[in-house]
């Protein structure tokens, strides 16, 4: 979007300061819902080879998997609440500790504050190895507005999802497997995106600024067809594998 203006869980690398991370690349995608981090992290993980570590996804498998920190997650996300930085840092350097992500990871979803930012550069400090690139998307706040509000969602069982422009219906408003109507949740509306918006944006811009002032932040323009985005990344991670400046 354009500017206008060590705790217990952690796997042994990090309680040992050494870790099969060290040295590694380690990229967290920055940029505001809709931007396009998550199908970006995606083609950058099958490009690179490094796994692309997704909160959510970090959230949901712990729901599962029966652990200790599975267990400490699912205590708070079962009433609602938000999981504590604290254990979402935990998550992350129990997730680094897997042989996959020995050569580096993307990050995606975290951080999202400048807190958590800082939490983040303490891990990896742990770990051996620091941030190598934050990957900013810069999207504009109306084109985010468009991208975000173009969601129409089917009233049948399986609630089928459309995009007015990414993925519109062949016939308008009307679903095209099970032929129900379609309809526009509340949330997706462009004056609760704006509002929500409104919100968002100042603790990214913190996180921007913060990886800016660490010299390892690029910024790559998120209008522009997803292929030229990527180009884009990859150039810039390039020149981090090659000891040159990111930017």
């Amino acid at each position: 979007m354009t500017r206008r203006r060590s705790e217990s869980g952690l796997g042994p690398a990090a309680r040992s300061g050494a870790s099969a991370s060290a040295g590694c690349r380690v990229f967290v995608m920055v940029g505001s819902p809709g931007a396009g981090k998550g199908t970006q992290a995606q083609l950058l993980s099958a490009a690179l080879g490094l796994p692309h570590i997704a909160s959510g996804d970090l959230f949901r498998a712990a729901l599962l998997d029966g652990s200790a920190l599975g267990d400490e997650a699912r205590s708070y996300m079962e009433r609602g609440s938000l999981v504590p930085d604290a254990l979402t840092v935990r998550m992350i350097a129990h997730r680094l500790d897997q042989p996959d992500a020995a050569a580096g990871a993307i990050l995606d979803g975290f951080p999202r504050t400048l807190p958590q930012a800082r939490a983040l550069d303490e891990l990896l400090a742990q770990l051996g190895s620091c941030v190598s690139g934050a990957l900013y998307i810069d999207v504009s706040q109306e084109e985010l507005v468009r991208r975000l509000s173009g969601r129409w969602i089917c009233q049948g069982a399986e609630q089928h999802v459309y995009h007015e422009i990414l993925r519109p219906p062949l016939k308008p408003g009307v679903c095209d497997i099970d032929g129900t109507l379609l309809q526009q949740r509340p949330d997706d509306r462009p004056e609760t995106i704006r509002t929500r918006l409104e919100l968002q944006l100042p603790p990214m811009y913190e996180v921007v600024d913060h990886y800016a002032q660490s010299g390892v932040l690029v910024t790559v323009p998120g209008e522009q067809p997803v292929e030229h985005v990527t180009k884009g990344l990859l150039q810039a991670i390039g020149r981090v594998a090659a000891g040159q400046p990111v930017r």
